[in-house]
């Protein structure tokens, strides 16, 4: 198969382009970006082709992998899928409901196999630990947390300015429900939605299987403080989410194995564009609960 990338920023340098590259099954094209100064240093590291046109890339590709922020990810996800290529996604699909019920249906039109890019789902340990739990019911309660420090530290993230302006909900939310959800089932209601210190966000979830979980999402905790834990708890007992052995490279690598598998069977993954639409849908009820009450 052969791929193209959009977007030059810090994601598509450190994980999506090496893990493309040096991908066995997966031709590496090269890149279009916003700045084509930096799409062509990008594509030339990696021996590729700097496109000045999307068009010109999506008629020189199979497939697209997107590393580029969410509002401008969702309407170049559309239009490749418009023209037939399968598309590899990051998370969140998109900053809207509408934005990302476009690409979804655009890909369930077209045929075209997709994936959005939500790490844990793709790293060894926590992959396997999320299918053992599915398995099992009698879920009652999960916590999970996601602690980052963005913004009081040097992150290469912290100039992103949809980050800044959606916060840890749009960000690490997505994370979050992507392990949640295929254990307790979907999120039935956004019970409740509430701020802590800096821009930390609180909430409450139902899901279909009968349990509740918490959520505690901040990109502004101090260093020492920063991290990342998921708890379940029920008739089984008490579990706890391993950490990964994998980095996102590695785990983006795996993301492109399905992409693989998905355009050869036929066969949606789980973490396909309709996921990321649901996933959005969540995201903008518990934005729409913290607008309610912005205490």
């Amino acid at each position: 198969m052969r791929i193209g990338l959009l977007g030059t920023g810090p994601w598509a340098r450190s994980v999506y382009a090496p893990a493309l590259a040096g991908h066995p099954g997966l031709e590496f094209a090269g890149v279009w970006g916003r700045r084509p100064e930096a799409a062509a240093e990008l594509a030339q590291r990696y021996d590729g082709t700097p496109y000045a046109d999307v068009d010109a890339l999506l008629a020189d590709v199979d497939a697209v992998a997107v590393a580029l922020p969410p509002a401008v990810q969702a309407p170049l996800a559309v239009r490749a899928a418009r023209a037939g290529r399968h598309l590899l996604l990051d998370k969140p699909l998109a900053l809207s409901v509408a934005d990302a019920r476009a690409v979804a249906e655009e890909a369930e039109r077209a045929g075209v196999a997709s994936v959005v890019f939500f790490t844990a789902r793709f790293q060894k340990e926590p992959q396997a630990w999320i299918e053992e739990q599915a398995a099992l019911t009698g879920w009652f309660t999960a916590r999970a947390q996601w602690l980052g420090a963005v913004f009081t530290t040097d992150s290469p993230f912290a100039a992103s300015p949809w980050r800044q302006e959606k916060g840890p909900l749009w960000d690490l939310g997505p994370h979050a429900l992507s392990v949640l959800m295929p254990i307790l089932g979907d999120v039935t209601r956004v019970v409740t939605a509430g701020r802590g210190p800096g821009d930390t966000v609180h909430l409450i979830l139902d899901h279909a299987a009968g349990a509740s979980s918490t959520v505690t999402l901040s990109q502004t905790v101090p260093p020492a403080a920063a991290g990342t834990a998921y708890e379940l708890r029920g008739t089984s007992g008490v579990t706890v989410m391993p950490a990964a052995s994998e980095d996102a490279t590695v785990a983006l690598t795996r993301a492109a194995d399905a992409l693989l598998a998905c355009a050869e069977t036929g066969r949606p993954h789980p973490c396909d564009a309709s996921f990321g639409l649901r996933v959005t849908e969540i995201l903008a009820a518990a934005e729409a609960r913290l607008s309610a009450d912005p205490e």
